[in-house]
């Protein structure tokens, strides 16, 4: 059964219940009795860890990177010692 949390308007008094989904939503203040109680949006109360089926087939992220080329060997120099326009 999940935790639902409210917020009364009127006197700002907050409180979780757990209820069924099919249970009415709770409208009555416990603190003030005021008819102003509404629920709130939060963040799921569980993280999901290990390797089951979340973490292969439904993981965010970017696609893996791509590897560096090597560098592109050019021609080798006509005589190696660097005077030529080709070792240059």
């Amino acid at each position: 059964m999940p935790i639902y949390e409210y917020r009364c308007s009127a006197c700002g008094h907050q409180q979780e219940f757990l209820q069924k989904l099919s249970d009415p939503p709770h409208t009555r203040c416990t603190k003030c009795g005021e008819e102003s109680f509404a629920k709130m949006v939060t963040a799921a109360g569980f993280q999901l860890k290990g390797s089951g089926w979340y973490a292969t087939d439904f993981k965010g992220g970017s696609a893996p990177a791509a590897k560096p080329e090597a560098p592109k060997e050019g021609p080798a120099p006509a005589c190696g010692t660097g005077a030529c326009p080709a070792c240059q």
